[in-house]
């Protein structure tokens, strides 16, 4: 039995796990945080959406190397 293909789709299933991964700790750490001050909010959401865009940006990262070969 011989196994052929590529394992770029592996690669990028990786990636778009790590991704949803990222994003959901940070929406948690984010969460938690403003449920114990949330005075903090207005402080917190710009490092929110940072972080966010970083996350995504790496999982796009990982679809671009996925379709390169």
């Amino acid at each position: 039995m011989e196994i052929t293909g590529s394992l770029t789709a592996v690669g990028y299933g990786l990636s778009a796990i790590g991704g949803g991964i990222g994003v959901g700790l940070i929406f948690a750490a984010y969460m938690t945080s403003v449920a114990r001050q949330p005075e903090s909010q207005k402080t917190l959401q710009p490092m929110l959406f940072l972080g966010f865009a970083l996350v995504e940006a790496l999982a796009v990262l990982g679809l671009v190397l996925a379709f390169i070969q």
